[in-house]
């Protein structure tokens, strides 16, 4: 390996070995060329809304044996779809087909899908307009679209 330059006017070969060397971390690559809101579908934004297509159970990984509830959603944004989580015990029952729905990142690690449902980024937390929260707490009445 050849070794780092040392002599009085090293400063410009330093710089360029440094510069040459950063693109070999996964990280700077990715900062650089802005990879992950290019393949993010809400674009960098924190919350999207969408419109629900099918709701949907995915099995959760091993050790445990529980079908999550989900929704196809579809962005208004973009016209992707994503999956979404519906959080909360009876969720299924405020959300329907053809709802129009607030969706935000869960917080996994990195970007990536959090605990047991394997490939789902994404939780709905609004339905038309209306918090999921209040709405499984019973607080208010689902709003008629």
């Amino acid at each position: 390996m050849a070794n780092k330059a040392k002599g009085i006017n090293a400063g410009k070969k330093l710089l360029l070995r440094r510069k040459k060397s950063r693109w070999s971390k996964r990280d700077y690559v990715r900062r650089t060329l802005n990879l992950k809101r290019k393949s993010d579908p809400l674009t960098g934004s924190s919350q999207a809304r969408g419109i629900v297509l099918e709701k949907i159970q995915l099995e959760a990984k091993q050790p445990n044996s529980a079908m999550r509830k989900c929704a196809r959603v579809q962005l208004i944004k973009n016209g992707r779809q994503v999956t979404a989580f519906m959080p909360g015990d009876g969720a299924t029952k405020f959300i329907s087909e053809h709802d129009e729905v607030v969706i935000e990142c869960i917080g996994g690690k990195m970007g990536r899908s959090k605990g047991d449902i394997p490939g789902v980024r994404w939780q709905v937390i609004k339905v038309n307009d209306q918090s999921l929260l209040a709405l499984l707490k019973g607080k208010v009445q689902k709003a008629r679209k």
